[in-house]
């Protein structure tokens, strides 16, 4: 006999919001930050699906042979893969697991192991558990049996999960995720709550791309951003786009002034060894892409939630615009003022604990 659920399913999303209320209608728990994942085990069949409804397989051996001693042997479940270094989950090393080479994949596994974290359960044995309640869903995957299966933990109180959402970024986590107590599971929908870390950066605009749809000169696409490190250099950060139709235009009247052919921190002989620089190739990009050098003159305050890929490091995804800043110098935008959270013992989240590292 067939599952009871089978893939694709697409995964139950979350809609944001701003602080985690007082309710007693929410299960609380932490927001993992890696590869959603769900998991279908048939027997002697193991499938991982990726949000995008992809298989996952070929990309984490080492889960595969772990969910295969530790599930029973009709399963389905919704989770997180993730990779944890030196006490906090590292998402740099997780992408580095999608890799096209097979060789690359067995050497990484053995590296920098994944490990897939349970946060629901939509079927177990013939029972499908999609139209349960998440409080008969938490309790079916508490209940499973194998006492390694990694499940992430949970509360109904809105305190525990505020303490949790200042602690677990010290982790690598990603805030904290409601789910309503009373819901069913709904595939695709945005159904769940995410409350996230947000901050912002006062950034150098140090180029520009014009927008796809436009002529050059006529629309600006996005600005790029920078930051200085401690001895001068300017580092490429990320971007701030989304902006309406008519601010597009506007920005590029306002900034085609500002248009160089250098001197430019980016370019030339200006360029030192480790910088971050715009538009190279990369394992997801396979093309440059082009841009046009501004004078490194303007400021704009950015939100973003976090940052990846070390030191020097840039905002994981793109910024969002909160308001120019006239009154910065550019000299004055650094690294120095990105907020770095205590540091917090990885392995204690998964038991609610309080336990910060140096």
């Amino acid at each position: 006999m067939p599952l009871p659920v089978t893939p694709p399913v697409k995964p139950m999303l979350a809609k944001a919001a701003k602080r985690i209320p007082d309710s007693a209608e929410l299960l609380f728990e932490p927001k993992w930050d890696g590869f959603r994942c769900l998991v279908f085990r048939d027997g002697g069949e193991l499938t991982l699906q990726s949000r995008s409804l992809k298989p996952l397989n070929r990309y984490f051996p080492e889960v595969l042979a772990e969910l295969a001693e530790t599930l029973p042997d009709r399963v389905v479940l919704d989770g997180e893969l993730v990779v944890g270094r030196g006490g906090r989950l590292d998402f740099d090393a997780l992408t580095e697991r999608i890799h096209p080479a097979a060789s690359r994949i067995n050497l990484l596994a053995e590296q920098t192991p994944a490990s897939f974290i349970a946060f629901d359960v939509l079927a177990i044995g013939d029972r499908a558990l999609l139209e349960e309640p998440t409080s008969a869903r938490r309790q079916a995957l508490t209940e499973l049996a194998g006492e390694d299966i990694r499940r992430t933990p949970a509360t109904t109180d809105p305190a525990t999960a505020r303490h949790w959402f200042e602690l677990f970024e010290g982790a690598g986590l990603d805030g904290v995720i409601g789910k309503p107590l009373a819901e069913p599971y709904v595939p695709g929908k945005r159904s769940m709550v995410k409350y996230k870390h947000s901050r912002t950066a006062d950034c150098v605009v140090a180029g520009l791309r014009w927008h796809v749809d436009t002529a050059p000169g006529e629309s600006v696409g996005s600005l790029l951003l920078g930051l200085h490190d401690d001895a001068g250099v300017l580092h490429h950060v990320g971007v701030v786009g989304a902006f309406p139709a008519q601010r597009r235009k506007e920005l590029a009247a306002e900034l085609t002034p500002l248009i160089t052919e250098g001197p430019h921190p980016w370019l030339g002989d200006a360029v030192v060894e480790h910088q971050r620089l715009p538009g190279g190739v990369n394992r997801w990009r396979p093309n440059e892409q082009p841009w046009v050098p501004l004078r490194p003159e303007r400021v704009v305050e950015v939100g973003y939630e976090h940052t990846e890929g070390g030191h020097p490091a840039r905002f994981r995804h793109t910024a969002q615009f909160a308001r120019w800043r006239p009154d910065r110098d550019a000299a004055s935008c650094d690294y120095a003022q990105l907020d770095e959270p205590a540091r917090y013992d990885l392995d204690a989240v998964f038991h609610g604990e309080v336990r910060r590292t140096r």
